[in-house]
C-alpha cells in the first residue's frame, strides 16, 4: 500500500497515541495535533489524505471548523467523538463530515472505515476537474459549486455528495443502501428517512417542477436513479 496521510485533530493525548499505534501498524503517515488551529495549519503544510477530527476542542467548535475547512479542502473527513446523539451527528453530516464514529469506539471498526474513506476519495479526485451539464445545469466537481440557468444554487456539503455519488453512474438504479453507505458511511444504511429528505431537497433547488422529477427519479422500494 502506499503511504497515506492521515491527520488526527485531537486533544486527549491517550486518544491520539491509541489512534496513531493502529493507524501506523496498518502502515498509514500519521500526522497529530491537539487544537484545531494547529490542525489547520497542518493541513496547509503537508498534504493529508483524511482527516480523522474530535469535535470538543479547546480552541473552538467542530462543527463550526468543518464548515470553514469546506470552503478551503474536499478532503474526507470522519468525525470521532463522544457526542452520540443523533442531532449532533446529523450537524456534523450536514457541516461537511464524510462519517462520524462514537467514543468509544472498536479499533477495527475504525480502521474500516478509514479503509473506506480513502476508497473513494481517488474516484473523487479523479473526476475531481470535470464539468458535468444536465438539462440547464452545470457541476463544477473541482469548485464543489451548481448552477441552474447560469445562477448559483447554493447546495450544503451531504447535498453535494449525494448528487456526486448520483453523477458517478448516470442512468443507472442506485439503491438506497448503496446510496446511503456512500454519502454518510455504512453505519447509516438503514436510514432510508435521511436519503428521502436529501433527494427531495435536490429536486427543490434542481428541478423545473419537483413533483414531477425529470432527473432524480424514485424506483419505488429499490432506490434512485440520476437521469440525464
Amino acid at each position: 500500500m502506499s503511504e497515506q496521510t492521515i491527520l488526527l485533530i485531537e486533544d486527549e493525548a491517550q486518544i491520539r497515541r491509541l489512534v496513531r499505534t493502529a493507524m501506523e501498524e496498518e502502515g498509514y503517515r500519521v500526522r497529530e495535533s491537539g487544537t484545531l488551529k494547529e490542525g489547520l495549519a497542518q493541513l496547509h503544510a503537508d498534504a493529508v489524505q483524511l482527516l480523522i477530527l474530535d469535535l470538543g476542542l479547546p480552541d473552538g467548535d467542530g462543527i463550526a471548523f468543518l464548515r470553514d475547512l469546506r470552503t478551503q479542502f474536499s478532503l474526507p473527513v470522519l468525525v470521532l467523538s463522544a457526542r452520540s446523539a443523533e442531532g449532533e451527528k446529523i450537524r456534523a453530516l450536514d457541516a461537511g463530515a464524510d462519517d462520524y464514529l462514537t467514543k468509544p469506539y472498536y479499533t477495527g471498526e475504525l480502521l474500516a472505515r478509514v479503509r473506506a474513506q480513502l476508497r473513494r476519495a481517488p474516484q473523487e479526485s479523479a473526476t475531481a476537474e470535470t464539468h458535468v451539464h444536465f438539462g440547464d445545469i452545470e457541476v463544477n466537481l473541482a469548485q464543489r459549486s451548481v448552477t441552474r440557468k447560469g445562477l448559483a444554487v447554493r447546495l450544503t456539503p451531504i447535498e453535494f455528495r449525494l448528487l456526486c455519488a448520483m453523477l458517478v453512474e448516470p442512468g443507472k438504479v442506485l439503491t438506497y443502501r448503496h446510496l446511503l453507505s456512500a454519502v454518510w458511511g455504512k453505519a447509516f444504511v438503514e436510514s432510508n428517512h435521511y436519503l428521502r429528505i436529501y433527494v427531495s431537497h435536490l429536486r427543490q433547488k434542481l428541478e423545473e417542477d419537483p413533483a414531477q422529477p425529470r432527473f432524480f427519479v424514485t424506483e419505488t422500494g429499490v432506490g434512485y436513479r440520476l437521469d440525464i
